[in-house]
């Protein structure tokens, strides 16, 4: 998604070596490559099937890609293990990919019946499955109301709870049945009524938020002065998050408004090129439905 936006902002520096974080089939990386002949990729993915096909789609540029299955908040100890102590970019394209979505035994959409899985890396041990049969009531609604936006929320988990007394929930179809009779279309604004839950099992899943956190702060350590910070986001608690956190680091002074002189000793450490997240083109769109929802924000090492 957006890729000819995010090499822009990547290559306008010049640099040598370049993390993408969620590198799935190697799209954006082969850009890179390809725009910055001299240039390093270090591709890092949770997702093993994705970072064989990002392996075997880049072959062709030899060690100047290498790739690494973790998480994205971990690059800094991959970055080392190169022997890379700083790099001039990092990429983070979030959510799901495309090839995970339209497989059905991953478990991530509610269009195909499926195991409910939704791990990225199939080597964790807590399934949706295992959230929806072994949380309590309140913490349903907690994961379904932060992390979905849902707000019906407490309906839902209620009916999770009491239809999970008579059997174990197992399969993305049935889950999806009980959220289209309980959330109804009316409630949805045009998304199918599955949306917003299989959202939020998702991100709990996988503990997205806390792993883009991590994942910011841990770029901001690894850039050097110059570098461009690119991340890509498809819901509105992850832009939120980006927005906050370069908006933060691009401030100078965070002391209260009326002091006479600055005394917090904040220092900035970014300046930010998108005032407004850029979105898919028309063109794009026509191509790829799934592109509607990206912003893409970027911003400077200073």
């Amino acid at each position: 998604v957006m890729l000819s936006e995010a090499i822009e902002y990547l290559a306008a520096n010049h640099g040598r070596r370049f993390i993408d974080g969620t590198v799935g089939a190697g799209g954006h990386s082969r850009l890179l490559l390809e725009r910055l002949p001299d240039c390093e990729v270090l591709g890092i993915d949770r997702d093993s099937e994705a970072l064989q096909a990002a392996t075997a789609n880049l072959a062709q540029f030899g060690q100047r890609f290498q790739a690494r299955q973790g998480r994205f908040a971990q690059m800094q100890e991959y970055a080392a293990g190169l022997g890379w102590q700083s790099v001039d970019g990092v990429l983070l394209d979030l959510g799901v990919s495309s090839p995970q979505i339209d497989a059905p035994e991953r478990g991530f959409s509610f269009r195909f019946d499926g195991p409910l899985d939704m791990r990225m890396d199939r080597t964790e041990p807590r399934t949706a499955a295992d959230l929806l049969n072994t949380l309590d009531e309140s913490e349903l609604v907690e994961i379904l109301f932060r992390y979905g936006e849902e707000r019906k929320a407490r309906s839902i988990a209620r009916e999770i709870v009491r239809r999970r007394s008579e059997r174990p929930w197992a399969n993305t179809a049935e889950l999806a049945e009980l959220l289209n009779r309980v959330v109804g279309r009316a409630h949805q604004h045009g998304l199918p009524p599955a949306t917003r839950t299989f959202q939020a099992l998702r991100i709990a899943v996988n503990q997205e938020l806390e792993e883009l956190q991590a994942g910011l702060q841990a770029a901001l350590a690894l850039t050097c002065p110059g570098a461009r910070i690119v991340v890509i986001s498809f819901h509105s608690l992850e832009d939120r998050m980006v927005k906050h956190f370069f908006r933060d680091e691009a401030a100078s002074c965070i002391c209260p408004p009326g002091l006479p002189e600055c005394r917090c000793g904040k220092v900035q450490t970014l300046r930010v090129l998108t005032g407004k997240p850029l979105q898919a083109t028309e063109e794009e769109l026509a191509l790829n439905r799934r592109s509607g929802c990206a912003k893409l924000r970027a911003a400077e090492r200073l």
